[in-house]
C-alpha cells in the first residue's frame, strides 16, 4: 500500500463532493438501494473515492439484498483497515479505507463462502475503475 495520506477536514471538504464528506470523514451512511454501484457488474477494481487506493475487485461482489453494495473481501489484506463500531447501540465492524482512513462501510460474518464475510460498502465512498484502466493514486 502507498503511504498514508493525512489532511485536515478543510482540505478534504475542498476534495470531496458534501455527500462524499459526510460518508468518508463524517463516518456517515448512504440511504439503501440508492448507491450507484449497487447492481454493477462491471470488471473492474473499486476504489477509494477520497484518496484512489484500490479497495475491492468486481469479482468479489455479490448481490446481499441489504440495499448497499457487497464484497466476500478486500483486494489485499492491507488495502482496509477494520474497527469496533459502538454507536447506534450495537457493536459493529468499521471499515475504513487504510490508506486515508475514510469510513466506507462495515463487514459482518454473514457472507457467502469462501469467506464467509460481507463487507457493505457505501457506492459514494467507492469510485469504479474498468479493468485494464490504471489506478491513480490521489496525493497531498
Amino acid at each position: 500500500m502507498a503511504d498514508k495520506l493525512r489532511l485536515s477536514d478543510d482540505e478534504w471538504r475542498k476534495r470531496l463532493t458534501a455527500e462524499e464528506f459526510q460518508v468518508l470523514r463524517q463516518h456517515g451512511t448512504e440511504r439503501p438501494w440508492d448507491g450507484c454501484f449497487l447492481g454493477t457488474k462491471d470488471p473492474g477494481t473499486y476504489v477509494c473515492a477520497a484518496c484512489g487506493n484500490p479497495l475491492f475487485k468486481s469479482g468479489e461482489k455479490f448481490e446481499s439484498g441489504t440495499g448497499w453494495p457487497s464484497f466476500t473481501s478486500p483486494v489485499s489484506a492491507d488495502a482496509v483497515t477494520e474497527y469496533e463500531d459502538r454507536s447506534f447501540g450495537t457493536i459493529r465492524t468499521e471499515v475504513r479505507c487504510a490508506r486515508c482512513d475514510g469510513h466506507l462501510g462495515h463487514v459482518f460474518p454473514d457472507g457467502p463462502p469462501p469467506t464467509g464475510l460481507r463487507y457493505c460498502i457505501n457506492s459514494v465512498s467507492m469510485k469504479h475503475v474498468p479493468e485494464g484502466s490504471p489506478i491513480t493514486l490521489v496525493t497531498a
